[in-house]
């Protein structure tokens, strides 16, 4: 594929130069340790480092042209074409899609968004895609799989082109269906300008990465341009949760079939007589004149509204409604969230990824729910974050809580200690009692000594992450290798 064919497209500002257009492509990058030769090589304006900076190491590995939306650098000598376009991410989309025969519109993309239940969302179509016979790719938060494949996540979206490989993968594997997170930075950013989605799922909206989108008018504007023709084609599906304010808000394109889900009559998917215990949920869904009995391993109401998206999706393929209760009752347990670390003791201790005001409301409720005799909560919040959610989830830990321990979570470049004072504002604004402990693991410690039987001790905030940043440091942490081993010291499981 030549260079013209490449960029067909793409919003240049100026004309390709007649040798460039001509030349033959054999890839694309964004990162110079991955250019090659005769590879064109995107330079993006990062928030920490400009790409332009990398184009003479992506040149001297063999580029033969130069993308970006900045004019060429002083310096920047090399014999090759410098192309300046409008939008850098809406080029390399574009040009991916144009490199790898757009694989998005041979495949059924599933593209999930929304502030809380998106990775669970994603796991559940993906099972129930697997379940009626499917191959597929999974692409999120906590890992990304590909006919079979896992690997680690490096983003809840990746890059354009990434995505494009994962999906180019993924059909030359025979698969036929794909499953993505794409978050409010994806889409703010055009990770997926121009993709076509089968289907677009919105769970939730409410109060997160404020320290990035400033209001939550901008943040919703972000999330709504899923449901748009956002350089491409408007989704031929939409499934929207008929119960939240933002949902009601989304106004799908012309001539898109949307499903609506919730618990009132006014939603076309619907849950009825639910029971929730600690073992899971059952319960029954409603759409249309379909009746699905649901009986799954995840416990709480918030994930009633995460099956109940997954079902939509499922219906927007036509699968069998035999199929989609198979593929939610054998979805596994999502990593670190509301997972549970049963050493024998005789209360509970759960891991969740609850990391804002509403996740961490719907765990507490999810616990309270269960019948435990007192909640112990241990959560902190993450540094160089949204400051103004801090106090909501001091509220919040402390409104539905017995006993909290505030302690640290990634605080990146800031004070423990600070970020703890903050989210302290709305901890004393209840009247539940409380401790500070800034040592994650003495925090864990502290919740699990101070547990009886019959209790519910929810560490918050973390859930699948192996580690944790500080400013000068990242070291290995997992809460729930940390809540195995205090649980370990205290004895259990027993002989």
């Amino acid at each position: 594929m030549n260079g013209e064919q490449v960029l067909s497209g793409v919003s240049l500002k100026q004309p390709l130069p007649a040798g460039f257009a001509a030349a033959e492509i054999a890839g694309l990058a964004y990162d110079s340790r991955q250019a090659g030769q005769s590879y064109l090589f995107f330079a993006f304006a990062g928030a920490k480092a400009d790409g332009r900076a990398f184009a003479q190491s992506a040149v001297e590995r063999g580029a033969l042209g130069v993308v970006s939306e900045l004019p060429r650098p002083e310096g920047f000598g090399a014999p090759v074409p410098w192309i300046q376009v409008e939008h850098g991410r809406y080029a390399l989309a574009t040009a991916g899609r144009n490199f790898y025969g757009r694989p998005d519109e041979k495949l059924g993309v599933t593209a999930i968004t929304g502030t809380n239940g998106k990775t669970t969302t994603t796991y559940l179509i993906d099972s129930i895609l697997r379940a009626a016979g499917h191959i597929t790719a999974m692409i999120g938060t906590i890992e990304y799989h590909i006919a079979g494949k896992v690997s680690p996540a490096v983003n809840t979206t990746p890059e354009s082109l990434d995505i494009l490989r994962i999906f180019d993968e993924l059909i030359r594997s025979g698969g036929t269906h794909a499953s993505m997170e794409v978050s409010s930075h994806a889409l703010a950013l055009g990770r997926v300008y121009g993709f076509r989605f089968h289907t677009a799922v919105f769970t939730n909206l409410t109060r997160d990465h404020l320290d990035f989108h400033e209001t939550m008018e901008n943040y919703f504007a972000a999330k709504h341009l899923l449901f748009e023709d956002n350089g491409g084609r408007a989704p031929r599906f939409t499934v929207l949760n008929r119960d939240d304010e933002y949902g009601k808000r989304i106004k799908p394109a012309a001539g898109v079939e949307t499903w609506w889900y919730g618990l009132g009559q006014d939603a076309g998917i619907r849950a009825r007589h639910i029971d929730s215990s600690f073992k899971g949920l059952k319960f029954e869904i409603a759409a249309g004149k379909e009746r699905i009995a649901i009986d799954s391993r995840m416990i709480g109401r918030i994930n009633v509204y995460n099956i109940l998206a997954a079902v939509g999706a499922g219906l927007s393929y036509g699968i069998s409604p035999d199929a989609i209760a198979r593929g939610i009752k054998e979805c596994p347990g999502i990593p670190g969230r509301f997972e549970s670390v049963d050493a024998g003791q005789p209360f509970a201790v759960v891991v969740d990824y609850s990391h804002t005001d509403d996740a961490l409301r719907n765990a507490l409720k999810a616990a309270r729910s269960l019948g435990p005799k007192r909640i112990l909560t241990v959560f902190g919040c993450g540094g160089d974050r949204d400051r103004t959610k801090r106090p909501l989830m001091g509220k919040a830990a402390g409104e539905l809580s017995d006993f909290v321990v505030l302690t640290s979570d990634n605080p990146r470049s800031e004070d423990p200690l600070q970020i703890m004072n903050d989210a302290n504002v709305g901890l004393q604004r209840t009247e539940s009692k409380h401790v500070f402990e800034p040592d994650r693991e003495a925090a864990i410690r502290r919740a699990i000594e101070e547990a009886r039987a019959g209790d519910f001790v929810l560490i918050a905030g973390k859930g699948h992450e192996t580690y944790q940043i500080f400013a000068d440091r990242t070291i290995h942490f997992d809460d729930r290798e940390i809540a195995r081993k205090v649980l370990k010291e205290f004895g259990y499981p027993k002989d």
